[in-house]
C-alpha cells in the first residue's frame, strides 16, 4: 500500500521524439516506476514500435506529430526531438494548450537552454532542460547508461526540482550551470566522446594503411583506448598521458610526422600536429624537459622536409 502510494507521488510524463534519446527516457523511467502516459514521434507507427518496448498492461498513448492536441495531460513533457525541432514543438505546444493544466516542460538538448522553450513559459509552463552525460547509440543499452549518470540541468527553480526528483530516481548526480554556458558545457561533452569516435576512425584508417582490417583494428585498439579510460578516472590528464609526448621522444614525433605525410589519410597529420602540441602541454605540466619539448614544438610547426 504504501508503495503504490509512493508511485502515485512520481510525476507523470509525455515524452514527443522517440528516438534513441526518447525511447531511452521512456524505458528508465518506466522501469523505476513512472507512468510514461503519451510518446510521440513523427510518424505514429514509430510511436507504436517504441512504447511497445516498454511493456507493461498500460503502453503510453502512441501518437504522430501531427496529433500533439491529443496529447494526454502530464505533470511532465519530455521534449527529445532534435535540436532544431524544438523550438517549432515549444510553439505548437503553447498554441494547444491555452486552457491546459499547467505543468513543467523539459528539453534533453545539451546545447541549447531553456530559453527555446520561452513561449511555454509564457503560458505559465515551469521550463528546463535535462542533458543526460552519456553517448546513447541504442535505446536499450542508453537505458541502462542512464541509471548513475551525470545530468545537466537548468531552468526555472521548480523545473530544476522537478529535473533533480527524476535524476535522483535514475540514481544519477545533478550539475547546474547557466543558460548561457550551455553551449559551451555541451562543446566539451562533444570533444570528450563524439570527437573521440572520429579520432578513434582516423586511427582505423591508419592501421588499415599498415593492412589490418577494420574488424582488426577495432579489436587492437580498445584495450588501449580502456585503459586510458582508467587512468583517466584515477589522475588527472597530465599524469594520465603516457606514450612518445609524456617521455619526450623527439626522433619519435618526427617520424611519426613523416609518415603521416606519406599515408593518404584526410587530415590525420593536422589533428596530429594540433593534439600533439596539446599533449606536450601536459607534459610540461608534468616537469618534461624543456629542450625536449621546445624541439618537439618546433617539429609540430614546421612541414616536413
Amino acid at each position: 500500500m504504501v508503495k503504490a502510494s509512493l508511485q502515485r507521488l512520481k510525476p507523470t510524463i509525455s515524452i514527443i521524439g522517440a528516438g534513441r534519446v526518447g525511447q531511452a527516457f521512456a524505458i528508465a523511467l518506466r522501469s523505476c516506476g513512472h507512468a510514461v502516459v503519451g510518446l510521440v514521434a513523427q510518424h505514429r507507427r514509430k510511436a507504436e514500435k517504441a512504447a511497445a518496448l516498454l511493456g507493461g498492461d498500460k503502453p503510453p498513448l502512441a501518437l504522430a506529430a501531427h496529433q500533439l492536441q491529443h496529447l494526454p495531460p502530464a505533470d511532465l513533457i519530455l521534449i527529445a526531438t532534435p535540436d532544431d525541432a524544438i523550438a517549432e514543438t515549444a510553439v505548437t505546444l503553447s498554441k494547444l494548450w491555452r486552457d491546459k493544466r499547467r505543468g513543467t516542460v523539459l528539453h534533453t538538448s545539451g546545447a541549447l537552454s531553456s530559453e527555446v522553450l520561452s513561449p511555454l513559459l509564457a503560458k505559465g509552463f515551469q521550463t528546463g532542460s535535462i542533458h543526460p552525460l552519456i553517448s546513447i547509440s541504442e535505446p536499450l543499452a542508453g537505458a541502462a547508461s542512464l541509471r548513475g549518470a551525470f545530468y545537466c540541468l537548468e531552468g526555472t527553480a521548480k523545473a530544476k526540482s522537478v529535473a533533480k526528483r527524476i535524476v535522483n530516481d535514475l540514481a544519477g548526480t545533478s550539475i547546474t550551470i547557466k543558460p548561457e554556458d550551455k553551449a559551451l558545457y555541451h562543446a566539451a561533452a562533444v570533444m570528450a566522446a563524439p570527437h573521440l569516435v572520429a579520432l578513434f576512425d582516423i586511427a582505423l584508417e591508419l592501421l588499415s594503411a599498415c593492412g589490418l582490417t577494420k574488424k582488426q583494428g577495432q579489436k587492437a585498439l580498445m584495450p588501449l583506448l580502456e585503459s586510458t579510460v582508467n587512468n583517466l578516472k584515477t589522475s588527472y590528464p597530465e599524469q594520465a598521458l603516457t606514450g612518445t609526448f609524456a617521455r619526450g621522444d623527439i626522433e619519435t614525433v618526427r617520424k611519426h610526422l613523416k609518415a603521416l605525410t606519406d599515408v593518404n589519410v584526410a587530415q590525420a597529420r593536422e589533428i596530429y600536429r594540433l593534439l600533439g602540441r596539446r599533449a606536450l602541454q601536459l607534459a610540461e605540466r608534468n616537469r618534461l624537459d624543456r629542450e625536449r619539448a621546445k624541439a618537439i614544438r618546433e617539429l609540430l610547426t614546421q612541414e616536413v622536409r
